[in-house]
Formats: structure tokens, C-alpha cells, sequence
């Protein structure tokens, strides 16, 4: 080091921590609603933080998205290879999130509370690499919809899915190849021509007239614009089959050990998410086997949607989690005009209102866990429906800028890759776009209210609890109200209203939550700001009073 190189007043590596313990409202929701109460040891928990919080693992984090996947479509001697190769780090990460039980233990283990705890997990893992995530949910969603499947189906595959074990190759090149003993699973449903609107899919499903014990089997044609992790070992596709669109499964391996017909065009070069491959696929008379009936493609497979949109939310507030901790690090670190960052109003004002929507994201995605496991009664059931939308809706919106605003805290530092806030700000758009972009929810969440108004009655139920707690509260409330009213009663202004509700239903759930269940200071903050108006239309614009030192206490 060269006597003008003296490095002074820069944040130390932020590593070597439990990000399960540093997280205080994710572990005060754990025990609140977690499988194992609030007075047991969460020590799964504990070790997935140490392990997500190391050096080691950032650096995997880190490695598998500047050193993304690469598409092999063919062997050297020019024979269809359609494989993908991932770093070694990728593979590293995935084998962590198994292993720990991300993807499925709310299947393997079930009963109340279990659904918090793989969530809890999922978010860990997702708080600092994201993109290994997709494959992850996927799986963690599939289950019910494979549970409608053909006895034989469920009897070979479900096992692997629950499995805890991580084998990263396809296998199954030669006939006879013993089948592997774990599973992914993803999805294919989206087509050029459609996007959104899957009922306009061209995929053809021919039935061969075979009935296997994998049930129906047909052969399909067609080409797929988005189909993720293109390495999981086998997909729920939609098809056109003679009585409609239908819900398919496709193994990249047949049961004699033969790789089926599974043609990868190319991988998508997206904004972000570089560590988990996206690709366009073909089916050339592609071996299928029917899941559900035929024709009710749309409704087999909304199981595994709704799961993954969870998923999304999830996601968006362990990227909100991940933004906080790095800024409030920043800020505790670094000084500026004679002062640590953190000791000065403007910065701490910042960093206070960035842990507010970092808090209210974190309860919601718990909250709508807890309400997926299998004691749900039918007001929960009806509350997920209508809560996972407005949530997919606004939490994940939420995110790109907060995402920016917790980037620009660290200065220049944060705009560059050396950072992980970079990286987080590329990544947190993709949650608000996948599993259907805000129209789709929006008008989603019109359809609950035509079709299942019960699910607005549960709702209403679940966050009245918190009423003649906050003025500001109520009033939004019966605000939020007065629009479902309104738009029920008003078809033509119905769909040009939809965002506005969604957006109204999403605040009162999130203030709601705080002022149930978080300290007085974060929950007066959220609700004087987010429903009444107070403070600016930015990050750091905080009302007079608010307690921004007990609001930081918990960053």
C-alpha cells in the first residue's frame, strides 16, 4: 500500500452474521406464528442465517450472477444436447436450500405453522441470492397440482420432490439409467402470442390412446416464450388437448430412462436474475402425461400459481430486507461532516422509513404463510385468495424503489457491482412481473370480488381486528370499504378502478398487521404516512414526532 492508498471511514465486509437473528421482525413473526410457537428453539432457522450471513455464501451469491448460465444445445458430435450449465457456486446455493428444506419441508412436515417456517427459510435464502429462488418456489408449488395427478404419477414423483437431497444433473441419457432420487420442478405456460392470456396458447396435446400409470398420456407440439430453470426435472405445462386447455406433466426423463423431446431455443438475457436461466423451449412430439381433467388446465394448475405468487411477496420483502441491512450497516459505519451518517436526521430519517415498508412487507409475507397451512379454516382459505393478490400486487411494486433508495444510501458505492444493492435493484422489478404483472392482479382481485365476494368478507374480518387502535386507521378502512362498494355496484367503472382498490386493500392489510402486532413507533409511522398523508411522496420525508431512533433500534 502505497502511503496515498490509506483506506479510513469505509463500512466493513458485512458478514460473518445470523441474518436470522439480526432480522428482529422476521424472528418475532416466526414465533408468533411458526410451527414451533413462540417460546422453542428455532436453531434451523438460526443456522440457515449463519450460513446465508458468511462470507462463503456471498461470495457464491455473488459468483453464481457474474458467472451466469450457459446453454448447450448440442454434443460435440452434433447430437441434441439441450442442457445447461450453471457455476459451481449456483449449485452450491441450491444444495444449501434443499437441504434446508426451502423448496417443500411445509409438505414433508404439515400442520400449523409450517408453511412460516419454510417461509422463513425461502426468505433467508432469497435475502441475499435471489435467483436460485425461482426453481426453489416452483417445486414448493407444484405439489398441490401434482396431487391431482394420476395415482402412479404422485406415487414416483412425489417422494423426490420432498426429498431433501440436491442432484444437480438430469441424468437418464441411457435406457435403463437408474431414476434420480430428488426432483425439481417447474413450469412452462406463457407463449409469444399470449403472454398473460394462456387461454390463447397454440401448445397442442394429442392423446396416444395410452393409459399408464402415470395416467393419460398425450404428445405435445409448440413452442413456450418463457419457461424457467429449463433444468428442473420435469414441468406442468399447458396444452391444447381435444377438450381444451389442460394442465400436462413433462419429464425431461421417460421412465425407461430415454430423455424426452425437450428442444432449449435460447435463455433469455434478462435485466436481472442472471443466476437462474429463463429460456424458450419447443415440444416436438414431447411425452406428456395429464394432470387434472381435461380441459380445466387453468384451474389445475392456479394451485401451484397461487403458491408461487406468495412466493413473489416473500421474495420482495426479503429484497426489502436485504436493502435495509446493508444501508443501516452503511450508515453505522461511515462518517461524514464530523458525524456518523446514522447520527444525522436527513440519513436517519432515510434508512427509518426504508425499515417501516422493509417491517410491513416482512408481517404480510408471514401473515399469508401462516394462512396456507393445512389447519386453515374456510374464512383463511378465503382470506389467502383475496390477500395473496393485493399483496403480490403492492408489495412487490414496492420494491424497485426502495430497492434504489437504500442503493443511493451507500453513494457510489452502491451503484457498483462490487455491492449487493446493484444486484437487488435489477432483481426486485422481476417480482411485480412474474406470476402476472399489476393488471393481472388487479383485475384478479375484481374477479374475487364477482365470484367469491366471501373472500372480501374474510379479509374485512382479519383486518378489523386492529380497529379503534389509530384513527388514520380506521378511516382507511372504511375508506377501503366504501370503494369495494362502489366498484361492486359500478361494472362499467369497475376495471378502471382496479388498481386504485387493490392498492387500498394492500394498506389497510399492511397497517393493519403493525398495529396488531408491531411496536407503537413503527406501526404510528406506517399508518401516518402511508394512509394519512403525512411526510412526502419520498424515502426520508417522515412526519414531525416519528421516533426514528426505536424504528432504527429494530433495522
Amino acid at each position: 500500500m502505497t502511503s496515498t492508498h490509506e483506506v479510513v471511514n469505509q463500512a466493513p465486509p458485512r458478514e460473518g452474521l445470523d441474518e436470522f437473528a439480526a432480522n428482529v421482525p422476521l424472528v418475532e413473526a416466526v414465533g408468533r406464528w411458526g410451527h414451533q410457537g413462540p417460546d422453542a428453539a428455532t436453531a434451523d432457522l438460526h443456522a440457515v442465517g449463519s450460513l446465508v450471513g458468511s462470507a462463503r455464501f456471498q461470495r457464491d451469491a455473488e459468483r453464481a450472477n457474474t458467472d451466469p448460465p450457459v446453454l448447450r444445445t448440442h454434443d460435440r458430435w452434433g447430437c441434441r444436447l439441450d442442457e445447461v450449465d450453471y457455476d459451481d457456486a449456483y449449485h452450491r446455493i441450491m444444495a444449501a436450500a434443499v437441504g434446508a428444506g426451502a423448496h417443500t419441508s411445509a409438505w414433508a412436515k404439515p400442520g400449523p405453522g409450517a408453511n412460516v417456517d419454510r417461509a422463513a427459510a425461502f426468505f433467508l435464502f432469497a435475502q441475499v441470492e435471489p435467483g436460485h429462488a425461482c426453481p426453489v418456489s416452483m417445486t414448493h408449488a407444484a405439489v398441490p397440482t401434482l396431487e391431482l395427478g394420476a395415482s402412479g404419477l404422485r406415487d414416483d414423483w412425489m417422494p423426490r420432490l420432498l426429498s431433501r437431497e440436491y442432484e444437480p444433473l438430469l441424468g437418464g441419457a441411457d435406457a435403463g439409467a437408474t431414476p434420480k432420487s430428488s426432483a425439481l420442478v417447474g413450469m412452462a405456460m406463457t407463449e409469444k402470442q399470449g403472454g398473460s392470456d394462456v387461454r390463447a396458447n397454440r401448445t397442442r396435446a394429442e392423446p396416444t390412446g395410452a393409459d399408464a400409470p402415470w395416467g393419460r398420456e398425450f404428445r405435445l407440439t409448440g413452442h413456450k416464450w418463457f419457461c424457467s430453470a429449463p433444468m428442473s426435472d420435469a414441468f406442468l405445462v399447458l396444452a391444447q388437448a381435444p377438450g381444451g386447455l389442460s394442465c400436462f406433466f413433462v419429464p425431461r426423463v421417460l421412465p425407461d430412462g430415454s430423455r424426452n423431446v425437450f428442444r432449449i431455443q435460447r435463455l433469455k438475457d434478462k435485466l436481472g436474475n442472471r443466476s437462474n436461466a429463463s429460456s424458450e423451449v419447443e415440444f416436438d412430439g414431447t411425452a406428456a402425461w395429464l394432470v387434472g381433467e381435461e380441459g380445466r388446465g387453468v384451474a389445475t394448475i392456479v394451485q401451484m400459481v397461487t403458491r408461487t405468487r406468495l412466493d413473489c411477496v416473500i421474495g420482495a420483502a426479503a429484497g426489502m430486507r436485504q436493502s435495509v441491512a446493508e444501508a443501516a450497516w452503511h450508515v453505522r459505519h461511515r462518517s461524514a461532516f464530523g458525524a456518523l451518517l446514522v447520527d444525522q436526521p436527513a440519513m436517519a430519517a432515510v434508512v427509518a422509513d426504508l425499515a417501516i415498508e422493509s417491517e410491513a412487507a416482512t408481517l404480510t409475507a408471514m401473515r399469508l404463510a401462516r394462512a396456507y397451512d393445512d389447519d386453515a379454516s374456510g374464512t383463511e382459505v378465503a382470506f389467502r385468495r383475496l390477500a395473496t393478490a393485493v399483496s403480490k400486487y403492492w408489495v412487490c411494486k414496492r420494491g424497485p424503489g426502495h430497492a434504489y433508495e437504500a442503493l443511493e444510501c451507500l453513494g457510489g458505492n452502491g451503484y457498483t457491482e462490487d455491492f449487493p444493492l446493484a444486484r437487488r435493484y435489477r432483481e426486485q422489478p422481476l417480482l411485480a412481473i412474474w406470476e402476472g404483472s399489476g393488471n393481472v392482479i388487479a383485475l384478479d382481485v375484481l374477479r374475487v370480488l364477482a365470484r367469491e365476494p366471501e373472500a372480501f368478507d374474510a379479509f374485512f374480518d382479519v383486518v378489523g381486528v386492529a380497529g379503534d387502535e389509530h384513527a388514520g386507521f380506521d378511516l382507511a378502512l372504511a375508506e377501503a370499504r366504501a370503494v369495494v362498494h362502489e366498484v361492486s355496484t359500478d361494472a362499467a367503472a369497475a376495471t378502471s378502478r382496479a388498481r386504485e382498490l387493490t392498492e387500498r386493500l394492500a394498506l389497510v392489510l399492511q397497517a393493519a398487521l403493525l398495529v396488531e402486532h408491531a411496536p407503537a413507533a413503527v406501526a404510528d409511522a406506517f399508518v401516518r404516512t402511508r394512509l394519512e398523508g403525512g411526510g412526502g411522496m419520498l424515502y426520508g420525508t417522515l412526519p414531525p414526532g416519528t421516533d426514528t431512533a426505536a424504528i432504527l433500534a429494530r433495522a
